[in-house]
């Protein structure tokens, strides 16, 4: 797993959590990757600040970008620790969360306009969707969507 720190042309910062390199690039590609502030399709990578282990004896090696000064270093766990704690989170969200499906747009104007009972949802919007959703001030986080299976 590759996280990279993302930016959009609105100069919103966000990460991105791939399998590959390549399949950054195809996704960047195929307009997949998406700010999730305010749903911008114009992502690019920005240097980043990251603690990485070497193989070589117990030493470590930082790479610190020196593009931003408002960059933030951590140590980031790597492999399988990264994937427990990326599988944890989803499995988090599922089950603190109301799953309404395709409804999710409506559901969530109904909470914000005090229509429906206030409650953590989670479902599937299109960007059209999401960008109307935030011009109405409803504030909402757009996830990938993760099959099950994808997280073993």
């Amino acid at each position: 797993m590759i996280i990279y720190d993302l930016s959009c042309d609105n100069e919103h910062k966000f990460e991105g959590w791939f399998r590959s390199a390549d399949d950054f690039e195809r996704q960047l590609q195929a307009r997949q990757i998406v700010c999730p502030q305010c749903d911008s399709e114009v992502v690019r990578r920005i240097p980043s600040a990251v603690a990485i282990s070497s193989n070589a004896g117990n030493r470590s090696e930082v790479a610190a970008s020196s593009a931003s000064a408002s960059v933030s270093t951590a140590l980031m766990p790597v492999g399988v620790q990264a994937m427990a704690l990326y599988r944890q989170l989803v499995q988090t969200i599922v089950a603190s969360s109301e799953d309404v499906g395709r409804s999710f747009a409506d559901e969530a104007r109904k909470i914000h306009y005090n229509e429906a009972p206030e409650r953590p949802i989670r479902g599937q919007a299109s960007a059209d969707e999401c960008e109307a959703l935030r011009d109405e001030g409803i504030q909402i986080l757009n996830l990938p969507a993760v099959k099950e299976e994808d997280l073993n």
